[in-house]
């Protein structure tokens, strides 16, 4: 076997930018800084395991100990595409760059789209703000089953959701309106990530959604190194969201999850499968529950939380396994507004093989990793991305 890593466990902690990019005053993101202000915040966070790793190798943070000796390479990276949103930073690990951002509507959607929508639909529509699914219904369920008007809602990414009750639209029309808003939004101006239909059933104060959520998303516009993977008949394991970001590209197995810590139950249980190939997983509670919402504690008990969850990780490591730790963009829960931040991102990458762990040149790309995992599998390797495969000793 001339392969050095049989398996490779990618973890994006969604958000966890570690300090302003070079950029960030082109994304009004200046001191940003994800990491250090919630150490601050907490009076230091208490990160023991990642801190083993080598976290305040990379810069220090408050509370987490510089390893003498740290287990895993570790570094800072650049983000070389023009956005600063999930889709573009994971599309981006993957080989991708991306000129044009996606485009997040923070204060809801222009009269003209909301106009044009309505035509199309001939119906009218409530809400057109960010919201979380399960609240939106609560404050607009009931109007909704009264008038038939169609509830449309965003979130801090890319989306745009449509929620309606499937006994006043039946589940037809509601994928028929995903699809007429889907085809609107593909293009500027509005350059949507994702379009998804939200259905429900119940009646008021006890309302539900139910699995016939479909999402209409855009697939990339190239090749990933998951498609490499997957046509060279290697594994990959897709865990929370990865598989709506990816559109279902180069996957080979999807597992969802309700939370992080969902994710790391996924994640342990596929360090226990037999499998050659890529474990991807995205821990979206960072960002969703904390950073949009400006909760620097809560993000960082958050933090803690996974933190201790990752010797279990260690032990089921083998000696033929690589994990590598990142993440998509930051999200200062500090900050102003209830956007991302364009910061660096952590990286810290660990095998059983390794004496020690030191520091990697800073990628001026996220796509150095799937270069790195291309090179470990011996497929194509991504138009974008320079492998520090080498390095890892």
């Amino acid at each position: 076997m001339n392969r050095k890593f049989n398996r490779v466990f990618l973890v994006v902690m969604d958000s966890v930018g570690i300090g302003e990019a070079p950029d960030a005053e082109k994304f009004n993101d200046v001191g940003s800084d994800t990491l250090g202000h919630i150490a601050e915040e907490m009076n230091g966070l208490h990160m023991p395991n990642m801190a083993k790793l080598g976290l305040s190798n990379i810069r220090e943070l408050k509370g987490v100990p510089k390893a003498d000796k740290p287990l895993a390479y570790y570094t800072k990276m650049e983000e070389s595409s023009v956005g600063k949103d999930t889709m573009t930073g994971h599309w981006e690990i993957m080989g991708l760059h991306i000129d044009k951002p996606f485009k997040v509507f923070a204060d809801g959607f222009p009269k003209e789209l909301i106009s044009e929508l309505e035509t199309h639909f001939d119906r009218k529509i409530i809400g057109n703000k960010p919201a979380s699914g399960t609240e939106i219904l609560v404050e607009l369920g009931e109007e909704h089953m009264k008038t038939g008007d169609l509830i449309v809602y965003t979130s801090a990414d890319s989306v745009l959701q449509i929620a309606a009750h499937e006994e006043v639209v039946p589940l037809e029309d509601l994928y028929r309106y995903c699809e007429i808003a889907r085809k609107l939004t593909l293009d500027d101006p509005y350059m949507i990530g994702r379009v998804i239909a939200r259905p429900f059933v119940g009646e008021p104060g006890n309302f539900k959604r139910t699995p016939n959520r479909h999402d209409y998303a855009l697939k990339p516009f190239g090749r990933t190194v998951m498609n490499e993977l997957k046509d060279a008949n290697f594994d990959v394991i897709s865990i929370g969201k990865i598989a709506d970001i990816f559109d279902g590209e180069g996957i080979t197995k999807a597992l969802r999850t309700v939370s992080n810590m969902d994710g790391m139950d996924k994640l342990v249980e596929t360090l226990k499968m037999d499998f050659t190939g890529l474990s991807f997983l995205n821990l979206v509670d960072f960002d969703a529950v904390y950073g949009h919402r400006r909760d620097p504690l809560g993000y960082g008990k958050a933090l803690e939380e996974y933190d201790a969850r990752l010797p279990e990780v260690f032990d089921l490591l083998k000696e033929d396994d690589l994990l590598m730790i990142t993440a998509d963009h930051g999200n200062d829960p500090t900050y102003t507004g209830t956007d991302h931040t364009r910061e660096y991102v952590p990286l810290l990458v660990y095998s059983k093989q390794f004496s020690e762990g030191k520091e990697l040149e800073i990628p001026k790309t996220f796509a150095d990793i799937g270069a790195t995992i291309a090179e470990n599998f011996k497929v194509s390797m991504p138009s974008h991305g320079s492998s520090f495969f080498e390095k890892l000793r």
